[in-house]
């Protein structure tokens, strides 16, 4: 029996995808940029149990049922298949942070299954082959996988995955994230959204902000980054409140985190809200910024608050979780 440990980053989108072209492959309508946030991760064992084809999948200490069993059928297959090999999995993971929703932690959780089971199994693909097995799971699984800021590809060359764009030490970004929990599934979401008006929009203007973001990223611009994600934020948000069930993801909590924000700005702090798809909110800055930003939260809202910088890609743990 082999066993591999993995641990992996969650991702906030600073140039989100909305909407999939291709469901049942996930492949979505545009490319979409996102950075790894170092102090949010999973941690995933997987174990190879024998050689009939039953899991037994247990994430955050609850034994997984329904779609989200699915989710990981997919990739468990699809490396069964290129492992050629019949054999079952005992897999245990945990998110570092287990409240919050639109924090990213699919995308960690999907990659670092990904890396762990490929590892289990001692198969040695290559990224991009990898990018295209996690995704199955969850998209955004694949800039996961690539680490720092990554972009991931709707289509290149026939081929939809991820790439590092820039590593964490290439850009000294901070990020205060704001976890706020709310019952909503992203999947849902990316079908609601096909009905807003406002996505044939989106989609003709997207690919000028992903452009403008990679080249902020590569000059380490960290205030055009902040700007640019601040205002995907409400493009995505505009998009998905506009859809046949008008679903609203912000918080009460949400609101006032942005209004506290905004009243920072005015009086020269420079610091941007981001949210993907849910109530919590990133706050993007500078290093300098970052402990005066927590406090504030902290004194005028009661919110707890995570500080962190930039995060790489999954790596390899020798501490298992059984």
């Amino acid at each position: 029996m082999l066993k591999a440990t993995a641990v992996s980053h969650a991702i906030q989108g600073l140039v989100k995808y909305h909407g999939l072209r291709d469901s049942v492959n996930r492949i979505p309508f545009h490319d979409s940029i996102s950075v790894c946030v170092k102090e949010l991760y999973t941690k995933t064992t997987v174990e190879i149990t024998g050689n009939d084809d039953r899991n037994y999948v247990v994430i955050n200490n609850r034994a997984v049922t329904g779609r989200e069993e699915e989710r990981v059928e997919y990739v468990l297959n699809k490396l069964r298949e290129v492992a050629e090999v019949e054999c079952g999995f005992r897999i245990v993971s945990t998110n570092s942070l287990q409240h919050g929703k639109g924090l990213g932690f699919s995308a960690s959780g999907f990659s670092a299954l990904g890396v762990a089971s490929s590892k289990a199994l001692g198969l040695e693909l290559d990224p991009t082959s990898l990018c295209e097995i996690v995704r199955l799971g969850a998209g955004s699984a694949t800039r996961s996988l690539a680490g720092g800021f990554a972009i991931w590809y709707a289509n290149r060359f026939g081929r939809s995955y991820a790439e590092m764009i820039a590593s964490p030490e290439d850009v000294d970004l901070k990020m205060v994230v704001v976890p706020l929990s709310y019952e909503v599934k992203t999947e849902e979401i990316h079908e609601e959204v096909l009905t807003s008006p406002f996505l044939d929009a989106r989609l003709r203007t997207v690919g000028k902000t992903l452009r403008l973001t990679k080249n902020a990223i590569e000059n380490r611009d960290i205030s055009a980054i902040g700007k640019l994600a601040e205002q995907d934020t409400l493009s995505l948000h505009a998009t998905t409140m506009t859809s046949r069930n008008g679903p609203i993801l912000m918080r009460p909590e949400t609101l006032l985190v942005i209004d506290e924000i905004r009243k920072l700005r005015k009086l020269g702090l420079e610091a941007w809200f981001s949210m993907d798809t849910g109530p919590s909110v990133f706050i993007n800055t500078y290093p300098e910024n970052a402990k005066q930003i927590s406090g504030h939260l902290k004194d005028e809202l009661g919110l707890k608050t995570i500080t962190s910088g930039v995060g790489g890609p999954p790596r390899i743990s020798e501490s298992h979780l059984f």
